[in-house]
């Protein structure tokens, strides 16, 4: 299996190549080749990961073996995830499933991608290294994500005290949870880094993606993705998709039921990373329904399938991201969108005239805000896809009415717009109504504001007793660790990323005794840092990145 760029096509890569670079050298997002189709005896004996994995991975860059040894490694039950049976499908109704995603280290499903991630990193830096000659400098990775809250706490437990591996995650200001904040600055390992920005989240994906761009800077310090722009994360996120198919199944089958699963997967998405697995899986034969994409009220997906019009900014309010109570979601432009826009023809003519189409799309995007596409690609869109956005007020309705339902059930506020959007699908259907099974992506204690907003008021509800992990409860207390970015500026998170690299920044800095300032605590004697001011809490040094002259 090869894998080449969306805005390119004539270059092909190695899945090792392709998981260590991540972002392709013209912004391009990479897809395999082809899309592998299933074997006969698929539904009969499975070893359902390393099958999966075995079919997008060449056996001349991991064998089976390898792949076996990483996936039992990375889903080990209960060292690793909480559930036997890693997403359990868990019913509702008769005809409406969750598929819980939440049951690894940081309780989010970022974690199904991320765990094997870090363990793929680990594993291909080892093997390098290990054919340098001896006195030869060790290969290292510096690996940069942007996070709206899940991704940068799965990232960092996937990969906190890996050898050779310093890991920077970028997050807005005020724009994750508490909870999400307080999981990924209280990681003290020397190889983390949290980089907070005032700005929003696409900002911090914009910065991401210029540091991949930058050559110079890319190759020096060997830059790796753990963004949904990773192929890995998405080839990962296949394999749940097939597990809710053998679960239902089985399920059906207990009951006396002998016919296949007819099944309706709703994804909440914002990056279109989650829900663009299912395509896969559905391009690989595995039997479902149109899929069904659930916004909230950043519903640039939302308005593509409604008009074919793909805008940063919604034309009916002039608004660009907004504020929701499921902030994972707010984006104004999903990353992954365009592996969709581009296909995998086997003529490589086809395929480069493809992606030049797609890059051209994409440029427009950048400098334009927005495309609007041909109508026969909007028809082919809508072959797979059926979208619906959702408000806060849809939100924090669902929440209750799940809770009161029988059986009692608290989703957590992204699942919440999954499950509204399956009910209004659902009466939409002219055919008989399929089995649906809406993705949940988090633990609702990460998102205890929108949890109370909801259920606040309900009768019997305590948050600490129905939904605090005895693992979130002194969360907020514990020692932190970040870095502060002024203003959403890609160089000055290149300076922080070549501070810390350097050896100039948090522990192991030098500086001297900070002086109180009017803005924070400011270091007065050191030179080299005339553009950074330090801010002390519990006796440890949160840096302040400013541009110089600030």
């Amino acid at each position: 299996m090869r894998y080449f760029s969306t805005r390119g096509g004539d270059e092909e890569l190695s899945f090792e190549e392709v998981v260590l670079t991540g972002l392709a050298p013209d912004g391009g997002l990479y897809i395999p080749a082809e899309i592998p189709k299933l074997p006969e005896n698929w539904e009969d004996d499975w070893d359902l990961a390393v099958a999966i994995l075995s079919l997008f991975i060449s056996s001349s860059e991991l064998s089976r073996e390898d792949i076996t040894e990483l996936v039992y490694n990375t889903y080990a039950y209960p060292q690793k995830f909480r559930n036997p049976l890693i997403t359990p499908l868990v019913p509702l109704s008769e005809n409406r499933y969750i598929l819980e995603l939440f049951h690894g280290p940081t309780y989010a499903f970022k974690d199904l991608a991320l765990q094997l991630l870090g363990n793929l990193f680990e594993f291909f830096l080892r093997r390098r290294n290990m054919r340098k000659a001896p006195g030869e400098p060790a290969e290292r990775l510096t690996v940069v994500g942007a996070t709206s809250g899940d991704t940068g706490s799965a990232a960092i437990y996937g990969l906190r005290n890996k050898a050779n591996i310093s890991i920077f995650i970028l997050f807005p200001r005020g724009r994750v949870s508490e909870i999400q904040e307080a999981q990924m600055t209280t990681v003290m390992d020397e190889n983390v880094h949290n980089v907070r920005v005032a700005g929003t989240f696409d900002d911090c994906q914009d910065i991401v993606k210029t540091l991949f761009s930058d050559k110079e800077f890319n190759e020096r310090h060997s830059l790796a993705a753990v963004n949904s722009i990773n192929w890995a994360r998405i080839l990962v996120q296949i394999v749940y998709y097939f597990s809710a198919y053998f679960q239902l199944k089985k399920s059906l089958a207990s009951s006396g039921t002998s016919v296949k699963p007819d099944i309706q997967f709703v994804v909440p998405t914002g990056n279109f990373g989650d829900i663009l697995a299912g395509y896969y899986a559905k391009r690989m034969m595995l039997p479902m329904r149109k899929l069904g994409i659930a916004t909230n009220a950043n519903d640039i997906l939302t308005r593509f399938w409604k008009t074919g019009r793909y805008a940063k900014v919604d034309p009916s309010t002039g608004l660009g991201v907004r504020e929701t109570l499921s902030p994972a979601m707010d984006i104004t432009v999903s990353s992954n969108f365009e592996r969709l826009l581009t296909s995998s023809p086997d003529d490589p003519t086809r395929r480069i005239t493809a992606c030049k189409t797609v890059a051209g799309w994409m440029e427009r995007v950048k400098k334009e805000g927005q495309i609007v596409v041909p109508d026969e690609v909007l028809r082919a869109a809508r072959e797979d896809f059926v979208a619906e956005k959702v408000d806060d007020a849809q939100i924090t309705n669902t929440i209750l009415k799940y809770y009161e339902g029988s059986p009692s059930y608290i989703p957590d506020p992204h699942t919440a717009v999954g499950l509204h959007v399956a009910a209004s699908v659902a009466k939409a259907e002219i055919v008989e109504p399929a089995v649906q099974v809406i993705l949940a992506t988090a633990h609702p204690a990460k998102f205890s504001a929108a949890v109370n907003q909801a259920l606040g008021t309900a009768d019997g509800f305590d948050f600490d007793r129905d939904v605090l992990p005895h693992e979130f409860r002194d969360f907020l207390t514990r020692e932190r660790r970040v870095l502060d970015v002024d203003r959403p500026d890609a160089r000055l998170v290149q300076d922080t990323i070549e501070m810390v690299v350097q050896g100039q920044g948090l522990a192991t800095a030098r500086m001297g005794r900070p002086t109180k300032t009017n803005r924070a605590f400011c270091y007065v004697d050191d030179a080299s840092v005339v553009s950074t001011t330090a801010i002390y809490l519990r006796e440890r040094a949160y840096l302040l990145i400013r541009p110089l002259n600030s």
